[in-house]
């Protein structure tokens, strides 16, 4: 694993054909290629090193799931990968007659138990909107976000699911939060403050978004569950946090949404 993708997201290794090198100032030759499985090899070997230096998880592993028919043929597949108490899935196809018969939801649930026995929290998968979001929601997924300008109008869409808490209990919320004129910088550092208590109740910060003048910011957040939103309303160091700011505090409208 290198940064989760090893293609540029349609198979291809490089650019669209070889270039010819030319050379700069500090005598390297640069070459723009369709394909160099060497370089692949080098890049992910020495990211990977890099990624496992930064973070001090080494654990990272293929994770493969197949169905073959009864005379060997292959039936359904799904790949992906765990890591550092993630896993991630690259790929789900199920073949064309077989397909209405389960067998995605089958992949999916085989794979989740293995990321579960690797000790894995969470699990993430991008689908293209004519490929399957629909699928992967039904399936408890929930949508993280989404990059437009896929050929044809269409866009990819992210997912992430939790193991260990039911998806269908997640709560999500936006935040509207007005600063004080007085105290931009000082309500700022409390948002800094307070969002980092977000993981210790199963809170996740989505987006974060700010105005050019600072004083407005708008946050995406999502807990695992009810609870969790409580756990974190209620935490001794937020309520801290805000009583150092006093009347300067920030004012913030909560509304709680879902996907539509």
């Amino acid at each position: 694993m290198t940064t989760g993708s090893d293609t540029d997201g349609h198979g291809n290794a490089g650019g669209h054909g070889d270039t010819d090198g030319h050379g700069d100032a500090g005598g390297g030759v640069l070459r723009v290629l369709r394909e160099d499985k060497e370089l692949q090899a080098r890049l992910d070997a020495e990211l990977t090193a890099f990624n496992n230096r930064a973070t001090g998880a080494d654990d990272e592993a293929g994770l493969c799931v197949r169905v073959d028919d009864a005379g060997g043929e292959l039936v359904a597949g799904l790949t992906g990968w765990t890591w550092g108490g993630c896993a991630g899935i690259n790929m789900v196809w199920v073949r064309e007659d077989r397909r209405g018969e389960g067998w995605g939801a089958r992949l999916l649930r085989a794979a989740e138990e293995e990321a579960r026995r690797r000790d894995c929290t969470e699990i993430s998968v991008s689908s293209l909107s004519f490929q399957a979001p629909g699928f992967y929601r039904r399936n408890g997924y929930l949508d993280t976000g989404q990059r437009e300008g896929i050929p044809n109008g269409h866009v990819d869409h992210h997912f992430v699911k939790s193991l260990v808490t039911d998806p269908a209990g997640a709560v999500r919320l936006v935040a509207l939060v007005e600063l004080a004129p007085d105290a931009v910088q000082a309500g700022q550092r409390y948002e800094d403050g307070v969002l980092g208590l977000l993981g210790r109740h199963g809170g996740r910060l989505e987006r974060r978004q700010r105005t050019a003048d600072g004083r407005t910011e708008v946050h995406l957040i999502r807990f695992d569950s009810r609870a969790g939103y409580d756990g974190f309303l209620a935490d001794p160091e937020r309520a801290a946090l805000r009583g150092e700011l006093g009347g300067a505090a920030p004012t913030t409208r909560v509304l709680e949404v879902q996907e539509v």
